[in-house]
């Protein structure tokens, strides 16, 4: 399919996403259309709607200094299309020619009387482009306001600027290894971080391509992904629960520990890919198809790991479109569900034993405040720190209270980490 092809539908996508509220993943799994695709135009069809995703405010700011009035919020359409073209023109290595004529070609139907003012606009924004990007800040205008005064009170503006340089970026491919990451590494050219991680710059084109993958030898997980799983300590033998486990990243992480492990989720189509991907890495897990804040087995964990549903925001680089999509009254409903899985997840685990509680966020509300609040009504339970030497190379993401807090400006020489909570808590009854 063309090059137009693949613009059309990533204006599609774009209007599902940003107009309609759809999250992208849900968009992208199972497109027909963009399965359809040479490789080279998915991902040119990806590209052209991530970075529109992560750059969104700076193009918006952009196209409203080369429109003469702003558009009307009906004109969604429109708008869609003028974001399309300003990405290729603003941060794409696309010729200004083909950005705007192609662009402009997608304005048929009900966008045809807009096609002189999309040319316009877009001609206009390819001559201006430099000086209007030399005027922006980046990092505030790509982020919404409530988000960075949630990270700026948090973390301080200069680390908030520190996350939103990565954020801003293509995230690398990381991959955990089933054994032997330094025969890995030198496969696949990757690079071995702190904490064990592999990772692939540069762009590694299809993963299911790359070696290693058919036969089972890795699966993709973020670095800061891996780090939780690790905290619960030697597994050997021991009855592990896997809750919230798909999509199978970690439960890997628990089977090749030594422990026993049951891998629970409520959703059948994550459960599905978690089954896959055991099934390729060759892997042993008792799964369970259910609601983990309703779940009763017949015996208590020795441990638990409970990755929790959450805001996501320490995952904008992979998910940007989370950062448009979530609202501030979307936390609070979050942190219910959260809490009501704790404390289930509290009934569980076996006196002695021990819970890792782990969110992708870096909304303190799901994170550190949701665990003391925990603590201050359960005196069964217990926060046992974190040491230095359980996470050699990467001491600074233990917190002062003893939790792990991977922020996207860690690492950033190395080309950041997601952002990860994770608090180790001991049952002492």
């Amino acid at each position: 399919m063309a090059k137009a092809n693949s613009r059309a539908l990533a204006l599609r996508l774009l209007i599902d996403c940003l107009e309609r509220g759809q999250p992208l993943d849900r968009l992208l799994a199972g497109n027909v259309a963009l399965g359809q695709l040479e490789t080279r135009d998915r991902g040119f069809v990806r590209q052209m709607v991530a970075t529109t995703l992560r750059r969104l405010g700076q193009i918006d700011n952009a196209l409203g200094a080369c429109l003469d009035k702003p558009l009307k919020p009906r004109q969604a359409d429109l708008r869609a299309l003028l974001r399309l073209g300003a990405v290729q023109i603003l941060f794409m290595a696309v010729p200004a020619h083909a950005a705007v004529s192609e662009t402009v070609a997608l304005a048929d139907g009900k966008l045809s009387p807009f096609r002189g003012l999309a040319n316009a606009v877009l001609r206009r924004l390819e001559r201006e482009k430099e000086r209007l990007l030399a005027d922006q800040d980046a990092a505030r205008l790509n982020l919404p306001s409530w988000l960075w005064s949630s990270w700026a009170s948090a973390y301080g503006e200069a680390m908030t600027r520190h996350i939103m340089a990565v954020q801003m970026e293509d995230p690398p491919l990381d991959i955990s290894v089933k054994e032997d990451p330094e025969a890995w590494a030198n496969r696949l050219g990757a690079t071995i971080l702190p904490g064990g991680s592999l990772r692939l710059t540069g762009g590694s084109g299809e993963i299911s391509a790359l070696p290693g993958f058919a036969e089972g030898a890795w699966w993709v997980q973020d670095a800061a992904a891996a780090l939780p799983a690790r905290l619960l300590g030697d597994l050997s033998g021991q009855r592990v629960f896997d809750l919230c486990a798909a999509p199978g990243g970690k439960t890997a992480q628990l089977i090749l520990a030594g422990a026993v492990v049951t891998a629970l989720d409520q959703d059948a189509k994550r459960l599905a890919v978690l089954r896959e991907n055991l099934g390729r890495l060759s892997l042993t897990a008792t799964v369970v198809q259910a609601d983990a804040s309703a779940w009763t087995p017949v015996e208590q964990a020795d441990a638990i790991l409970l990755d929790a549903p959450c805001s996501a925001t320490g995952t904008l680089r992979r998910h940007p479109d989370i950062a448009w999509l979530r609202r501030p009254s979307d936390i609070a409903k979050i942190v219910t569900l959260q809490q009501k899985l704790l404390v289930r997840a509290a009934k569980l685990l076996a006196p002695g034993g021990t819970l890792v509680y782990a969110v992708c966020s870096l909304q303190p509300e799901e994170g550190p405040q949701l665990v003391d609040s925990f603590l201050a009504e359960r005196s069964d339970f217990a926060r046992k720190s974190i040491q230095p030497e359980e996470l050699p190379g990467l001491e600074n993401l233990i917190t002062a209270a003893g939790d792990l807090q991977s922020l996207p400006g860690h690492l950033q020489e190395l080309g950041g980490l997601d952002g990860f909570y994770a608090c180790r808590l001991v049952n002492q009854g």
